[in-house]
C-alpha cells in the first residue's frame, strides 16, 4: 500500500535578523508504517505566531531552541487518519505542537478538540491565543469596572481578545494597531472605546490624550518604544501585563531601551510577565467561557488564512510587517468541519 507523502519545513539556519528564504528548507518524505501505540494526524491548519521567532534563536526561551534540521515547532490542528493508539481513534480531531508539516506521526498524547467546535476558531479565539488573552488579562491584569485598559498589538489574535475580555469586565479598552483599517475594526466591530494608529499617530501623545487619568491595565504585546510610552502614563496601582515583545524579536543586539520604568515606583505599579502554560490545568475552563462569550455575541474575531504548506515562512514574515489581519493560519488540507 502506498504511504502518504509528507511535506515539512525544517529549520535550515538561524536568522541574524529577519527571516528569509534561507531560514527554512521544505523537505519531502514518505510517512512510515505505524507501530503499536502510534497514530497519524493529517494536519489541516498550521499556526503562525510571533513566539516562533524566539524559538529559532540560539538562546533558550521558555522552550528549547528548535534544532537545525528539525521540523519547525508550531501549533497545528488536524484529523487522525490512521491509528494504533486506543485513545486516538481514526476520525478524532486533535491539536498540539504538531509542527509545520502536512502529517504528524505521534506517540505522545495531544489535546482532543471538544465536539462541535470548528477547527478554525480552535486555532484562534478558543485556542492558545485566546486562552493567553483570557488568563493574561483576568489573572495578571485584573481589570475592574470603570478602569482604563490599554492593549498594544490590539488587532492581533491575542490582543483583540484581551481588549474585549477587559470590556466584558466593564473596563474602557483602548487599542494600538498598525493601520487605519485595523483601528476601524477595533472600534466599530470589536467595540473598543478608541484606537491609536502607531504608523500615523504619536503614540505617547495619543495615550496622554485618551487616558488623562492614566492607564490602569496595560496589556503589552509589542515592547520597545510602545511599552515605554505606556509606562509614562500609568495610573496609581496600575498593572502592566507583559505578554510579548514582537518589536524586539528581530533585535539580536541590544533591544530598544526603556526609560520610564521608574514610573512603576512612583505610581506603585506592578509589571509582570506570564506564560499561558502556567495555566495548563485550567485551559478547559477558559475555552468554555470563551465559547459562551462568543455565543452571546460579546467576542468578535477574525483570522487570516494562507493556502498551502509552501507559504508558512511567508506567513511568519507577515507578522513582523503587520500585513496580517487577525489570527494567522496556513491551511494544508480541506477542513472537514467547515460549514
Amino acid at each position: 500500500m502506498t504511504r502518504p507523502i509528507n511535506h515539512a519545513w525544517q529549520l535550515a539556519q538561524r536568522p541574524t535578523k529577519n527571516i528569509d528564504r534561507d531560514t527554512f528548507a521544505l523537505v519531502e518524505e514518505s510517512v512510515p508504517e505505524l507501530a503499536d501505540g502510534e497514530y497519524l494526524v493529517r494536519n489541516v491548519f498550521l499556526s503562525v505566531d510571533p513566539t516562533q521567532r524566539t524559538w529559532i534563536r540560539e538562546e533558550p526561551s521558555y522552550l528549547p531552541p528548535v534544532g537545525i534540521g528539525e521540523v519547525m515547532r508550531a501549533g497545528a490542528i488536524g484529523e487522525v487518519v490512521e491509528s494504533r493508539h486506543l485513545e486516538f481513534p481514526v476520525g478524532s480531531f486533535v491539536t498540539g505542537l504538531l509542527g509545520w508539516q502536512e502529517y504528524s506521526l505521534l506517540r505522545e498524547a495531544v489535546n482532543i478538540v471538544p465536539p462541535g467546535i470548528p477547527l478554525r476558531p480552535m486555532m484562534g479565539v478558543f485556542g492558545a491565543t485566546g486562552i493567553t488573552a483570557y488568563f493574561g488579562m483576568l489573572e495578571v491584569g485584573e481589570p475592574k469596572a470603570g478602569e482604563t485598559v490599554l492593549v498594544s498589538g490590539a488587532a492581533g489574535a491575542t490582543g483583540s481578545v484581551a481588549a474585549q475580555v477587559a470590556q466584558i469586565q466593564g473596563a474602557r479598552a483602548i487599542g494600538i494597531a498598525g493601520s487605519a483599517e485595523k483601528c476601524e475594526w477595533l472600534v466599530k466591530t470589536a467595540g473598543l472605546a478608541a484606537a491609536i494608529n502607531y504608523r500615523t499617530e504619536d503614540v505617547e501623545q495619543r495615550i496622554g490624550e485618551l487616558c488623562p487619568e492614566g492607564i490602569d491595565v496595560f496589556f503589552d504585546n509589542v515592547g520597545g518604544a510602545t511599552l515605554d510610552a505606556g509606562l509614562k502614563h500609568l495610573a496609581i496601582g496600575a498593572r502592566v501585563v507583559l505578554c510579548g515583545a514582537i518589536s524586539t524579536y528581530n533585535e539580536l543586539d541590544a533591544p530598544t531601551p526603556i526609560h520610564w520604568y521608574l514610573n512603576l515606583v512612583v505610581k506603585r505599579a506592578r509589571m509582570q510577565g506570564f506564560l499561558v502554560l502556567d495555566y495548563l490545568d485550567r485551559f478547559p475552563d477558559a475555552v468554555m467561557q470563551l465559547v459562551v462569550w462568543d455565543m452571546e455575541g460579546k467576542l468578535k474575531w477574525r483570522d487570516h488564512v494562507l493556502d498551502g504548506i509552501e507559504r508558512a515562512p511567508e506567513a511568519l514574515g507577515m507578522l513582523f510587517s503587520g500585513d496580517n489581519t487577525g489570527k494567522l493560519l496556513v491551511q494544508v488540507a480541506p477542513d472537514p468541519t467547515a460549514l
